[in-house]
């Protein structure tokens, strides 16, 4: 099933929690939150409470990614925030598997984020465990920038390593996703689209119902 997942880090922060029950009404399966620490990538956004205090705005499903060193020192108090996904980088963890492996023992889905210049090779051991990957279309740490195209040679790539072992992994693209570019990220083979300026720089709940046409055009 294809998904769209609006990225409140264009949202109004101002008006955070309204943003959220916006595009949610509007049909968005998931909520995209970007956790950013100054470290591993040169930025800060936001934390544990704010995902916390968003919860009782929406049922919507949780999609955390964690921008963060070494994440698994947070992974129980994102659970207990109300995460349902949590996405670590593959290049912010020296032990993966324990990391994959804590997020799964607390009642999460696992999924793993892949810088740009990351190959998907590296995830060969490990794709078993794993909920979903987030192929990353930009270099991670701020909105707003254009999809790098090499990125969708990586999600065909991922996508017939998946289909060849025939596991059920979810494949997440973030990063410079948009209304006239969706349809080709979903045919290289994603079914989760993070899109943030894109829904939020205007009309969300409009925003969100025409990705969501473009998203039931291309099930899968």
């Amino acid at each position: 099933m294809n998904i769209i997942a609006p990225s409140i880090l264009s949202a109004d922060f101002s008006r955070l929690g309204e943003d959220v029950r916006t595009v949610a009404d509007a049909g968005a399966a998931y909520i995209h939150m970007d956790v950013m620490d100054g470290e591993f990538v040169p930025n800060l956004s936001f934390g544990i409470p704010v995902i916390g205090s968003l919860r009782a705005c929406t049922d919507a499903v949780f999609d955390v990614h964690m921008m963060v060193r070494e994440p698994v020192r947070f992974v129980k108090e994102i659970k207990a925030a109300g995460a349902d996904i949590l996405c670590v980088h593959q290049e912010a963890c020296l032990h993966l598997d324990h990391t994959v492996g804590r997020i799964r023992e607390l009642g999460m889905k696992a999924a793993v984020a892949l810088n740009p210049a990351t190959p998907v090779e590296v995830l060969t051991d490990i794709l078993p465990q794993l909920d979903m990957v987030l192929i990353m279309s930009v270099n991670p740490g701020f909105g707003g920038q254009k999809l790098i195209p090499y990125t969708l040679e990586k999600v065909r790539r991922l996508r017939k390593m998946i289909d060849a072992r025939g596991l059920a992994v979810d494949i997440e693209v973030d990063g410079g996703v948009n209304l006239d570019n969706v349809a080709s990220v979903l045919d290289a083979g994603a079914n989760v689209i993070v899109a943030g300026s894109a829904v939020f720089g205007g009309d969300a709940a409009a925003n969100t119902r025409r990705f969501l046409e473009i998203l039931k055009e291309r099930e899968r």
